[in-house]
């Protein structure tokens, strides 16, 4: 992300990153991770719009010298000497792995650019490419007017939240098959009224016992006399 370039100081150039996550793992200012060579230091003044010739001489021809000067002076960088100091080769590195970390967010390329400060032809490559969206010249170079348009592009992209994370469900998922009007149970068959039962057939009054006959009474047997033996007189 890019700053005014009015304000000056390695900490301003922290707090504009674009996240912490995205663009630098802390706030802190990030260091080159290892020195350019003078090939490498060209090609990131010419990506960034400073008039050199890609070319791994010594950094000390005037031309090259001029192009240092005026990117010092314009990220208010001192001793403003044409020199690729430390300081100076540090702020280049910043500026090229936060512009890559931008082009990631807009471009989303497949796979990203490795933030690794360097401006190599796969940076180059999708400058271009968001140069051809911008509708500007298709030129591969960086330049302030390009930077600001991206880091623009970039907050936006950031703020939106990407809908691909939730799963959009296939209009109104065809899954839950809206029930062909929750097929209205057949009015669950009234029990045909319940079949009265047939009243109980009331018990035909479990049939009294025929009164247990009286017994007939048991016939006295009237004693027949005894009969009286009648004495045969004796002789």
């Amino acid at each position: 992300m890019w700053c005014d370039f009015g304000k000056s100081g390695i900490a301003i150039a922290a707090t504009c990153l674009i996240t912490s996550t995205l663009v630098i793992s802390n706030t802190s200012f990030a260091a080159r991770q290892r020195n350019y060579t003078p090939q490498q230091f060209r090609a990131v003044l010419r990506g960034l719009g400073y008039n050199v010739k890609v070319t791994n001489t010594p950094l000390t021809d005037a031309e090259t010298k001029k192009a240092i000067s005026e990117f010092q002076k314009g990220y208010k960088l001192t001793p403003v000497d044409g020199i690729a100091g430390p300081k100076t080769q540090d702020y280049a590195a910043n500026i090229i792995q936060i512009l890559q970390a931008n082009i990631n967010a807009v471009l989303k390329p497949n796979p990203p650019l490795p933030r690794d400060q360097f401006y190599g032809p796969r940076t180059e490559t999708a400058v271009k490419e968001l140069q051809k969206k911008f509708q500007l010249q298709e030129t591969g170079i960086a330049n302030l007017a390009f930077r600001q348009r991206l880091n623009e592009e970039a907050k936006n992209a950031i703020s939106q939240p990407t809908p691909t994370a939730s799963p959009t469900p296939t209009a109104s998922p065809t899954a839950s098959p809206t029930p062909t009007a929750s097929p209205k149970p057949t009015a669950s068959p009234k029990p045909t009224t319940s079949p009265k039962p047939t009243t109980s057939p009331k018990p035909t009054a479990s049939p009294k016992p025929t009164a247990s006959p009286k017994p007939t009474t048991s016939p006295t047997a009237s004693p027949t006399a005894t009969p009286t033996a009648s004495p045969t007189t004796t002789p």
